[in-house]
């Protein structure tokens, strides 16, 4: 068996060609573009990388895009008011604080501070709460783009067996709620499980979801014939390559379908973070400007 590639970046194109024509659609009427504005402390070249990549996503679709970029020695205190200040402007719809932070500042209150209404990373924990009981409104970005990938395989993915490996609030917490809402019998694997036991989870798993950020932690021969394998991890190793967490040679001739990294669930997850703001804008105009299906 050779697992069929799941192309996240195919599939990010599909919804990100939707999104454009929603947006034009009410440009054309007359409404104001959808607003995401970025904030982006210090000069980490990768999340330089990444909120380039969110602007130019943006632009694709017709979303303007705005950065604050401060200096690594910003205070929390000026940060929070910053928030304050976009969270009262009607022109803007989503706010995004790009992490990591310096350690100085607290994420939590950081994260907290957003209008949740305007929190397109879905972190805040009202949508986390909204998630956890069954009435999603903004939801975190990667795990809701695993969702729609899942949902591409056409299986049905009701009552299946599904293992989340890591349990960070960014993505396995998250990830884990996403999935009993799609109706999966759910266990989440972290750094107290044991060894043994993480292998033995994993091969009964009908999904695995990797979230770690080590490479090859999940070996190929875990991996249940005929499985849905989502390789959320990513990291750059010595030799500059990208590897996932999961040995993908191995794993993908016993998958039935597997994410590659890179290419799988990254350009995903922008695109979700695309349609939060569409959402976050639908809502802030106070009107219905109705999406085109995907």
């Amino acid at each position: 068996m050779t697992a069929q590639i799941i192309n996240g970046t195919a599939l990010a194109k599909q919804i990100k060609n939707s999104l454009a024509l929603n947006v034009k659609q009410a440009t054309t009427k007359g409404h104001r573009p959808p607003c995401l504005v970025v904030i982006l402390i210090g000069n980490n070249p990768a999340s330089e990388i990444y909120v380039k990549n969110k602007h130019v996503a943006c632009h694709a679709v017709g979303i303007k895009s705005i950065s604050h970029v401060l200096p690594d020695t910003t205070n929390e205190e000026d940060l929070l008011s910053l928030i304050n200040a976009l969270n009262q402007d009607s022109h803007i719809d989503g706010i995004l604080v790009q992490l990591p932070l310096p350690k100085h500042i607290n994420p939590e209150h950081i994260i907290e501070k957003i209008d949740p209404a305007k929190d397109v990373d879905g972190f805040h924990p009202h949508n986390l709460g909204r998630l956890a009981q069954r009435r999603p409104l903004l939801r975190p970005c990667t795990p809701y783009g695993v969702i729609k990938i899942l949902e591409n395989t056409t299986q049905p993915i009701q009552g299946l067996n599904a293992v989340v490996i890591g349990a960070s609030n960014i993505v396995g917490r998250p990830m884990a709620l996403e999935l009993l809402l799609v109706g999966c019998t759910t266990t989440i694997c972290h750094r107290f499980t044991k060894p043994a036991d993480l292998a033995r989870h994993i091969t009964t798993a009908d999904i695995v979801i990797a979230a770690v950020g080590k490479p090859g932690i999940i070996k190929g021969e875990w991996i249940k014939p005929g499985s849905i394998v989502i390789d959320v991890g990513i990291t750059r190793i010595a030799d500059g390559t990208i590897k996932g967490d999961i040995e993908f040679d191995a794993a993908k001739e016993r998958a039935g379908w597997i994410t590659p990294v890179p290419g799988g669930v990254g350009p995903m997850t922008i695109a979700m973070l695309l349609e939060n703001t569409w959402k976050a804008y639908q809502k802030l105009m106070g009107q219905v400007l109705t999406p085109l299906p995907h």
